[in-house]
């Protein structure tokens, strides 16, 4: 490849801001390397990664791959059993485990990601915090949460919701959250591997803006932070002014202290620069992966009232009640939810905290969607089929080899149905994981696998990948 020519200003500010031997580093990967591909499998859904592969030093489930396979032509990434994600953003990962670690009680928690899209951090925060934690996933942009409501649908994580806020409007829901993200928008400084754009748009004007957005995002959803709970905040940017400075920010003038992740134990993470705060920077040609900036603080105490939240009203639709018992496991353990013909549960200990976000924010995802009423059908959300909390005895099921699994992605009705097979709603399967479900009307059954999530190629044309991943189902 030809060298990318970096902005004069760009490399200079590297000189100005880091050691000269990181500086020359990081401008000659940045110059003369090519990004690397990485996956994570999916740790939540009984999944690891196939032999074979390069492990992620922070991450064990996460891999390196020496080329980038077409993704869309494998059924595992469509199911949800990995996630593909820049290796360097796998360590939030590590960083909610440590804050999880430090905190020393095991006790579910609530998170909130304020900047979640296109979801890589949330996943990340799913496998680090303790089972039952509530995570609140908040997109600005619009179509960006809607990408972020599938990949997070996908993942199969059941208590989850999504919203499409500003960061003032979450700051409004008081002082409920344990731990807020902020990957804040940047630079993108640490995209210059891939996306020439990233190169085209830098100046110091840019910087300047962007960190200028980056502190009014932290002052918006300051408030929703509980007092001595933890904020964590991340770029993927290198210069001083929206790392190291905005960090400086939050410790002294919205009132916290710096938090030690420890993550510099892991080889060629480096320590903030010029700073007394704890920080990390993950440089490429110094890390395999791109580049990420991360820190935590946490909240100064003080006396705070956690605002009143009561529990939603019960769902007396017997049919519905009647769908959460068959097709969930431990179905004891959940709360239903209602929003006009559609619902979905979450975790009983946390239906108060959903009912109360509802009541705060428009909503586009309130934990697991479950079914909708159309009729007297029953019909299951598509995310059902993906989630932990799924019983995949519920229905009958249809397994299919790899040619009629890429049809179904792609939208089409199954026909070679097995005659043992019961009307109404069955579960299509491929490698024995839900690939979706269909309804058996007889001679074939009718695809539910909604249109936006189809398969654009032509199914005919696709081969089966390498396998990436291990199941251990």
């Amino acid at each position: 490849m030809s060298p990318r020519e970096l902005p004069e200003g760009f490399t200079a500010m590297l000189h100005e801001s880091l050691p000269g031997d990181v500086a020359a580093t990081l401008a000659a990967a940045l110059s003369d390397t090519e990004p690397s591909v990485s996956v994570r499998s999916n740790a939540l859904r009984g999944v690891s990664p196939a032999d074979g592969f390069k492990r992620v030093p922070w991450l064990g489930t996460g891999i390196y791959l020496d080329e980038r396979p077409v993704f869309a032509a494998d059924p595992a990434w469509h199911q949800g059993l990995y996630y593909v994600q820049d290796a360097s953003s796998m360590i939030m990962t590590e960083a909610v485990r440590e804050i999880v670690r430090q905190r020393g009680d095991g006790a579910t928690l609530r998170f909130l990601d304020a900047c979640a899209a296109p979801g890589g951090k949330t996943i990340s925060a799913t496998e680090g915090l303790p089972a039952g934690s509530a995570i609140l996933a908040n997109e600005y942009d619009r179509k960006r949460a809607g990408a972020l409501t599938e990949n997070l649908g996908k993942y199969g994580y059941p208590n989850i919701a999504v919203c499409n806020s500003d960061a003032a409007k979450l700051g409004k829901l008081g002082p409920v959250f344990d731990i807020v993200a902020v990957d804040a928008p940047c630079s993108g400084e640490g995209m210059m591997r891939k996306e020439p754009e990233a190169i085209r748009q830098w100046s110091r004007s840019l910087v300047e803006s962007c960190a200028a957005l980056q502190r009014e995002i932290l002052a918006g959803v300051w408030d929703a932070l509980k007092p001595g709970g933890i904020i964590i905040y991340s770029t993927c940017t290198f210069n001083p002014d929206e790392n190291e400075k905005n960090v400086g920010f939050i410790a002294e003038e919205l009132g916290a202290e710096s938090v030690d992740l420890r993550l510099d134990r892991f080889e060629g993470v480096c320590r903030g620069f010029g700073t007394p705060h704890h920080s990390y920077h993950l440089f490429p040609g110094l890390v395999r992966g791109e580049g990420l900036f991360i820190a935590a603080l946490r909240k100064h105490e003080s006396g705070f009232s956690e605002p009143k939240m009561k529990a939603p009203a019960a769902v007396r639709d017997k049919n519905t009640a009647d769908f959460a018992s068959k097709a969930l496991l431990n179905p004891e353990k959940y709360t239903l939810l209602a929003d006009g013909d559609a619902f979905s549960v979450c975790s009983a200990n946390q239906a108060a905290f959903f009912a109360y976000l509802a009541s705060g924010l428009k909503l586009m995802r309130c934990g697991l969607p479950l079914c909708r009423l159309k009729g007297k059908d029953t019909l299951p959300a598509w995310e059902t089929a993906f989630s932990t909390a799924f019983n995949p005895d519920a229905f009958d099921s249809i397994p299919l080899d790899y040619a009629a699994a890429m049809s179904y992605l792609h939208g089409d009705s199954l026909t070679d149905i097995p005659e043992a097979c019961a009307r109404g709603i069955v579960t299509a399967t491929y490698d024995g994981v839900p690939l979706g479900f269909a309804k058996n009307i007889g001679r074939r059954a009718n695809n539910l696998y909604p249109d936006y999530l189809r398969l654009r190629m032509d199914p005919s044309s696709a081969a089966p990948q390498q396998p990436l991943i291990s199941k251990q189902l």
